[in-house]
């Protein structure tokens, strides 16, 4: 019989024993755990877990940073019949009451003091949120300690994990993830051990990994596509190191990973500071790098193509690697064999670059709603198209609506919405199949590609379709751009509002003689002004006469995940930001 559940999935794990199986990596260097340690504490808090009243069905929140512990409360909740919910670091104190209340949950286990502190302020608020544990730092009264759980209780322990494991059925529910909320309330989305492990499956057909690679996590594992991800690895056995997303860039040479997910906006920062760095080089460094990644280019192109190469474009391609392109991949540790590209579009100049230094990227598509991967690329020859994502999983069955939108079905697609059965009704049509909100194409050999979300498009006053995310996407192309945002619904032409870089906008003040005082100076200034047209007047060029960009505004603020404008995984809250700027917005079309 084949893999049925989540832990039938962690026993390809335990299967292949090794001794720095997991690592956990901060600033100050890293420990590992070995593959029967980290089976023993996980054996053994699924036994405290049950000691203290977790049964088949509790719910069970989950707050922590990416770490080893992360994977043993998820595997010894699901192991008792649970369900972890796992949730964000940068919740709120109120937006975890709502999910903590909404979900039912018994318990949290949580992973700082300081997160801690946010579920003591609202336990008056919680009435059945009877259990607190910590994973580390000093307990307050009441709190239990997270190591007084996985130790000391390993008699039978192993054998009673499994037994559990075998009975579990495989259509129960798993975890409730609570959706972002980019347009209103949250949504508890319940998925079933089925619904992830047929995703696992399928998705691991895509994927050329082995048990030899080495995983890096460094997106929040509460995200359906890290963690979807993680039980990729775990299938096939995969060794892995986890760190914080803040860390990531102080780690990753060292932790010299094989194969890694990360959302767009990373990779995007991550060319933007190699293409700053090369800017700011002698002129013979920007030339012989400008060549490297031209030949790089090519090689790749012809590569896709099904090309052999050979000759000239051979012995050029070697010696661009030894000299810029060798160097380049050795700043992610020199071993990334592929990454992974998710949870928002990926600018094609991104993953050209990706491509032309030698790092293979593969970019999915879908929903917390479908576990999450719907659609996904390949580094196979002959399976690659540029501008497109990729194919659906053979499991799945997608097509579009008289609108254009993108409608699935198969055994991924979620259980519903957890409390909300009007909802549920609402997302599916009337064949069953899942609304993804999602604007896309489909061409005739199969491969996807996503325009834009539905809600997200702007219809003007005259009636035009204008999806703002392409435009958006080449607008943050540019170093004083951190983030973009078009507005125009029921407008008659197109403005935009741009969260500036200041860091960059700053530099290139100072370089050129620009005095100010303060950030807010910068933003009436008429040369920064003048820059920031200069770049809008580059994207204009490209568009037709109604997507073109007749206003800008320069925000004041940084928009990010804390000041509540943007997901977790970086996107845009447009009706957040619509609304707190909206005298702003006014201002724009009552001139």
């Amino acid at each position: 019989m084949g893999d049925r559940t989540v832990l039938d999935l962690y026993r390809h794990d335990v299967e292949a024993p090794r001794d720095e199986h997991y690592a956990h990596w901060t600033p100050g260097g890293k420990r590992t755990l070995s593959t029967v340690e980290f089976f023993h504490r996980t054996c053994a808090l699924a036994d405290s877990l049950n000691e203290l009243g977790i049964v088949a069905g509790d719910r069970v929140i989950l707050l922590s940073d990416n770490r080893p512990e992360w994977h043993m409360v998820d595997l010894a909740v699901l192991d008792l019949g649970g369900v972890d919910v796992p949730v964000y670091q940068t919740l709120t104190a109120d937006q975890i009451a709502y999910q903590v209340n909404d979900a039912g949950a018994t318990m949290a286990v949580v992973e700082t003091p300081q997160q801690m502190a946010k579920f003591l302020e609202i336990a008056d608020r919680c009435p059945e949120l009877r259990r607190l544990v910590q994973i580390e730092g000093d307990q307050v009264g009441g709190v239990l300690a997270f190591d007084e759980l996985t130790s000391g209780r390993i008699q039978g322990a192993e054998t009673r994990f499994w037994d559990r494991a075998g009975a579990i059925d495989e259509r129960a529910l798993a975890s409730i993830i609570y959706t972002s909320g980019t347009t209103g309330e949250p949504k508890g989305v319940m998925l079933s051990h089925h619904n992830l492990v047929q995703n696992v499956i399928f998705t691991n057909r895509r994927l050329p990994a082995d048990r030899t690679d080495l995983a890096l996590e460094f997106l929040p594992l509460c995200h359906t596509a890290e963690r979807l991800a993680s039980y990729c690895y775990m299938q096939h056995a995969i060794s892995k190191a986890y760190c914080s997303v803040e860390h990531v860039s102080e780690v990753i040479a060292a932790i010299r990973p094989t194969v890694f997910f990360a959302v767009p906006r990373v990779y995007e920062k991550v060319c933007q500071k190699i293409f700053e760095n090369v800017e700011a080089s002698p002129p013979l460094k920007k030339k012989l790098f400008r060549w490297a990644l031209g030949v790089g280019g090519e090689f790749n192109d012809r590569r896709i193509a099904g090309e052999e190469i050979r000759g000239g474009l051979a012995i050029t391609h070697a010696l661009a690697d030894r000299l810029v392109l060798s160097k380049i991949r050795g700043g992610v540790g020199g071993r990334v064999r592929f990454c992974i590209t998710g949870a928002a579009a990926t600018p094609g100049y991104v993953a050209d670059f990706f491509h032309a230094v030698g790092i293979p990227m593969v970019e999915a598509y879908g929903l917390t709603e479908t576990s999450p991967v719907m659609v996904i690329g390949s580094i196979e020859v002959g399976d690659i198209r540029r501008g497109w994502i990729g194919r659906p999983l053979e499991n799945l069955d997608v097509r579009l609506a008289a609108d254009g939108e993108l409608l699935v079905k198969g055994p991924s697609v979620m259980m519903g919405y957890w409390n909300k059965p009007e909802e549920t009704a609402e997302a599916f049509d009337e064949n069953g199949y899942l609304r993804t909100g999602d604007i896309g194409e489909i061409d005739p050999d199969g491969f996807v590609r996503v325009i834009d979300r539905k809600k997200d498009l702007i219809v003007t006053s005259g009636a035009k379709n204008v999806a703002p995310q392409p435009i958006e996407s080449r607008l943050k192309q540019s170093p004083f751009v951190d983030i973009a945002v078009l507005i125009g619904d029921g407008r008659h032409f197109i403005s935009v509002l741009i969260s500036p870089d200041f860091e960059e906008l700053e530099k290139w003040a100072r370089a050129s003689g620009l005095s100010f005082d303060a950030r807010d100076d910068l933003l009436t200034n008429a040369s920064v002004l003048g820059l920031y047209q200069e770049v809008v007047d580059g994207i204009n060029s490209g568009l037709a006469r109604y997507e073109q960009i007749r206003e800008i505004r320069l925000l004041p603020v940084t928009l990010s995940i804390e000041s509540g404008h943007l997901t977790p995984t970086l996107k845009v809250k447009r009706r957040v930001v619509v609304k707190e700027f909206a005298e702003l917005i006014d201002d724009i079309y009552t001139r």
